[in-house]
């Protein structure tokens, strides 16, 4: 059930949802239904994990990755908008952001079926790896998808974002105008704060097994997201590899990104952009992030040491040139 508390004046909804937290921190008016909020905040999270968690095998993911090629699939309208975004950001940044990195998640053992990686589960997954904005055909309007190739779809960079943004359309139903909604790494500002500062979110440091805040950034009306190699990734040999996958490597990201962090109007947007930026790497990041428009900062790790490189409003007072 979801925690309610006050701090600061501030009403705090919490509670566990895809082996995190979500929460909402927000300014309530006379009259507003508490209980009421917290259960329409917990369904709109429970909703994206029925939909989209490739944990369930029941969830409608998972119904559409074991589908047969040329077989269409009825889907709900929200993993529908899901996969619309997540096809249209995988064509804009030219594969660095793909929803079929499934079978390449679960080989190298980040998923579900295995803990370590599988050589043989590696190989096949890099034969069978197709693009998901080349071989997935969606039909929104009679609610329907339909893979054109074996794939299996991984919407864990995307999917939080979604859920933040429901969570967002709760509160605005509920006439609240002020708040602050996260789930793990992801966030959205409705407003400011009702004195009229903006809210004030730390920027996480991508130090291994340490959270700690490196900078902060102030977000009014505005959602953030941020990637990284920090969390979940392991070594082999000299390398060190994450747990975010290149589609067009067909391999796990091995470069010089320790985090990217992305703002935007909505927050599934800036998850999937921060996404599609950390597996572009620094050279191809920065300008990719320039021509989408994108408001965005790297840090990059470079002989020992972390380098800002800014994009967009972060690009003022930072870095130089594109590091390769």
């Amino acid at each position: 059930m979801p925690k309610t508390c006050s701090e600061a004046g501030m009403s705090v909804l919490s509670g566990p949802t895809m082996g995190t937290r979500w929460s909402a921190r927000y300014r309530a008016g006379v009259g507003t239904d508490h209980q009421a909020l917290a259960r329409e905040l917990e369904e709109a999270v429970a909703c994206v994990d029925r939909q989209m968690s490739p944990w369930q095998a029941d969830s409608d993911l998972m119904r559409l990755n074991r589908a047969a090629p040329g077989e269409w699939v009825a889907l709900p309208p929200d993993i529908l908008a899901v996969l619309a975004c997540a096809l249209d950001v995988g064509r804009r940044s030219g594969g660095a952001f793909d929803a079929a990195v499934g079978g390449l998640v679960n080989a190298w053992g980040f998923g579900a079926e295995r803990d370590a990686p599988d050589p043989e589960a590696v190989r096949q997954a890099v034969a069978e790896h197709h693009f998901a904005h080349r071989a997935l055909t969606l039909d929104r309007a009679r609610g329907r998808a339909c893979k054109q190739a074996p794939m299996i779809l991984d919407l864990c960079g995307i999917a939080k974002g979604y859920a933040v943004d429901l969570m967002a359309a709760v509160m605005e139903r509920h006439g609240i105008g002020h708040a602050l909604l996260s789930l793990d790494g992801e966030l959205r500002a409705l407003g400011g704060r009702e004195d009229g500062q903006p809210w004030a979110v730390a920027l996480e440091s991508p130090r291994d097994g340490v959270r700690a805040a490196r900078g902060v950034i102030e977000l009014v009306d505005l959602s953030v997201a941020t990637s990284g190699d920090y969390r979940r990734w392991f070594r082999l040999g000299s390398e060190r590899l994450a747990h975010s996958m290149d589609g067009r490597r067909v391999a796990p990201v091995r470069n010089a990104v320790a985090s990217v962090t992305v703002l935007a109007a909505d927050c599934m947007s800036a998850d999937a952009w921060a996404t599609a930026l950390l597996v572009a790497g620094p050279g191809e990041g920065p300008a990719l992030a320039q021509r989408q428009g994108l408001e965005a900062l790297f840090l990059l790790r470079r002989e020992g040491q972390l380098v800002e490189w800014g994009v967009g409003r972060f690009g003022e007072d930072r870095g130089g040139p594109a590091l390769a």
